[in-house]
């Protein structure tokens, strides 16, 4: 399935950065996949926010980037932003410990609510390496030929940015900081939020130590504060 490029709904930046991944045959797998899994059941998040971690942070604006493996499996969670949940949902339990590990190591007080929209207008990319989900299957689509894409964010942010603090939480995104020089960018490594990891992700103090890098490189430091 041949895609084309007038129809992607992705910010103008990012279309010009990725417009070989989107050519590209698997990519039309990747369709074909979410066509037919959109045809025999429910799919997160909405098609408008598969690509709202482009669309929220512009490809030169990009100054962090957050790992998730892939979107929410339950309705009206998944907004296309890695760890972030629509204000009026419950704040899962893996942000819970997120918002704990930032006040312990900025002292700024956890939000009532879980959209993390905010990060994302700083330069915060909330980037999952799966980008759809069926509704209650976790991890459901990670076969659908998501990750070769978002390899391939990673590695171009890589090779053409400079001075990027990653931050990669759990096995899962660990493994991918081989696609990261890390001459060139910050990567920062711990544990994964969830609970399941037993607090292993507690004082990390990756917040502080973004910040730290982006102000030694002369660009602002990103506002982790949610509650204004």
């Amino acid at each position: 399935m041949q895609i084309n490029l007038e129809q992607v709904k992705i910010e103008n930046s990012w279309k010009e950065q990725l417009k070989d991944e989107f050519l590209s045959p698997y990519f039309g797998i990747i369709k074909q996949n979410l066509l037919f899994a959109k045809a025999n059941a429910i799919v997160y998040p909405p098609s408008n926010l598969i690509f709202n971690a482009f669309n929220l942070t512009p490809f030169n604006d990009v100054k962090v980037v957050i790992l998730g493996q892939d979107p929410y499996h339950g309705a009206g969670q998944a907004m296309g932003l890695s760890f972030s949940v629509p204000k009026g949902i419950r704040v899962p339990p893996s942000l819970v410990n997120i918002y704990k590990e930032i006040e312990t190591d900025l002292g700024i007080k956890a939000p009532n609510h879980g959209d993390l929209s905010a990060w994302a207008a700083q330069g915060v990319m909330l980037l999952n390496a799966t980008l759809s989900v069926t509704a209650n299957q976790p991890n459901s689509h990670a076969n659908f030929g998501w990750q070769n894409f978002t390899d391939a964010v990673i590695k171009i942010l890589s090779q053409k940015r400079e001075n990027i603090v990653f931050m990669l939480w759990g096995n899962f995104a660990i493994k991918k900081a081989n696609l990261i020089d890390p001459n060139r960018h910050l990567v920062l490594t711990a544990a994964h939020p969830s609970p399941l990891a037993r607090g292993a992700f507690f004082g990390c103090r990756h917040f502080s130590k973004a910040n730290d890098y982006l102000i030694k490189y002369g660009k602002t430091p990103i506002n982790w504060d949610l509650n204004s």
